[in-house]
């Protein structure tokens, strides 16, 4: 929303949150999220067409659009439980929105939601207006952006997709829309199509992939039984026309706040208009992803003689990404309970995630990540975990360091002096293929990095 109120100084954006605690960020100098160029688009329109505020109802009243960008969770109980997208906060949403109008408007979907959603919110909307000359238009409008590149995603997408009813009152929403964007974007991007199809497109989009990721993190597991360099693999499938270079890199897994709940909200979609091949082919995304991070806790367990217990390990990085501080789903979650599991002590630096969000994370159950309640989360693991502010104080007096988010300033610290603070044979493992591997081994590091060869020292520890 901050980028239409940058690129159309002549439309007034009011964001909206009943979270008294984030309007009040939003409206200070420290935006409660990390994003680059964040700030500066806000702070070049906030208080001329940018405004933030919790009078919720005032505003949605007076508005000609309402952009409705809740969470959609998975359901953590009852029918589709672990797989079926929780729409209780939608359908809150559209019923304050109906009690609220006096005059027409157009409902943007913005959240990810299952098809035929639009058609269930539009049912709400109008049974609980009292109104009934007001007219409501459902759009969906989903996001193609991603976390860290968010700014120039929107500044230059490669589509805006708007989907409405094919009917004319359906269209004359679409072109409204479509308006808006045109301030900025090329009218060969913006996309119209139906309702469902706009629906269905972000799910397919954020399930293809996340497929990816998942296939070439199953051949990294082939490269290391091979000799094999998932990187060179990767390079030259990459270079195929037909295929692309995007998201063909192997890591320690995916993460983020879409692609796990949207392939569970796809299998579940699947497996209720009785697809079940076609569910149990996309549920097999999520248990190679899920593999990929027990496959590499165990690396690190069999490397370091069979036991971490007691051993200090230290985590850099816990955010899902680098230019980020989304926490939703991170791989670190899993491979930090791995370890702990096993005994070890985490000691993690992140440079964008504070101690509070780490300790909640680890306490809080699969799939409650993104409900908002969760806040209230019991706060555990203060004795297996340490936070610091300092990646040379992460890693004194480790037995080793596991890399888990690909953050720039990794490949820049001085691991001559991080070798020697470290217990000996000191161990780094590498889940993102960032670091130069063979500069590290040559200061001293045994050295695991996710589908490269195996480190001699470590061919010999799986023999």
């Amino acid at each position: 929303m901050a980028m239409i109120a940058y690129k159309c100084p002549d439309i007034v954006v009011v964001v909206l949150d009943i979270n008294e605690g984030r309007i009040a960020a939003w409206n200070s100098d420290k935006l409660p999220i990390y994003e680059p160029g964040l700030d500066e688009v806000v702070k070049a329109c906030r208080g001329r067409n940018l405004f933030f505020s919790t009078d919720v109802k005032k505003h949605v009243a007076e508005a000609d659009i309402v952009f409705v960008s809740v969470n959609t969770p998975t359901k953590t109980r009852g029918v589709g439980a672990g797989k079926a997208a929780d729409l209780t906060y939608w359908e809150g949403a559209a019923r304050m929105i109906a009690s609220v109008s006096t005059s027409s408007k157009i409902i943007v979907e913005k959240s990810t939601v299952p098809v035929k959603t639009a058609e269930a919110i539009e049912k709400v909307l109008r049974r609980n207006c009292a109104d009934p000359g007001v007219d409501f238009q459902i759009l969906s409008n989903p996001e193609f952006l991603a976390e860290g590149t968010a700014i120039a995603d929107l500044t230059n997408p490669d589509r805006v997709l708007i989907g409405g009813k094919d009917n004319p009152a359906g269209h004359a929403a679409i072109e409204q829309l479509a308006a808006v964007y045109a301030h900025w974007v090329p009218q060969e991007r913006i996309l119209r199509t139906n309702l469902w199809s706009a629906e269905l497109s972000k799910l397919t989009a954020n399930a293809m992939l996340a497929q990816r990721i998942s296939s070439m993190n199953s051949i990294s597991a082939l490269c290391e039984a091979t000799g094999a360099d998932v990187q060179e693999v990767g390079r030259s499938i990459g270079t195929d026309s037909r295929i692309g270079s995007k998201f063909l890199n192997a890591s320690v897994g995916f993460g983020g706040s879409c692609f796990q709940k949207d392939i569970l909200n796809l299998v579940y979609i699947c497996e209720t208009v009785g697809l079940k091949e076609v569910a149990e082919y996309w549920h097999s995304v999520i248990t190679m992803n899920d593999y990929q991070k027990h496959r590499f806790v165990e690396r690190v367990i069999s490397s370091m003689f069979n036991t971490i217990s007691k051993k200090r390990i230290a985590i850099y990085g816990f955010a899902f990404k680098k230019d980020t501080g989304d926490t939703r789903e991170t791989p670190a979650i899993d491979v930090c309970r791995g370890l702990m599991a096993d005994g070890a002590h985490c000691v993690i630096y992140d440079p964008q995630v504070g101690a509070d969000q780490v300790h909640q994370d680890l306490a809080t159950p699969k799939f409650e990540w993104d409900h908002p309640a969760r806040a209230g989360s019991a706060v555990i693991g203060r004795d297996e975990i340490s936070i610091v502010s300092d990646p040379y104080e992460a890693a004194h007096g480790a037995h080793g360091i596991c890399l888990l988010t690909e953050w720039d300033m990794f490949a820049t610290l001085d691991y001559q002096k991080i070798f020697e603070n470290m217990v000996k044979p000191a161990f780094i493992f590498d889940g993102r293929n960032t670091l130069n591997h063979a500069a590290l081994r040559e200061i001293g590091f045994i050295v695991y990095a996710l589908g490269k060869p195996l480190d001699p020292f470590l061919q010999c520890a799986y023999n």
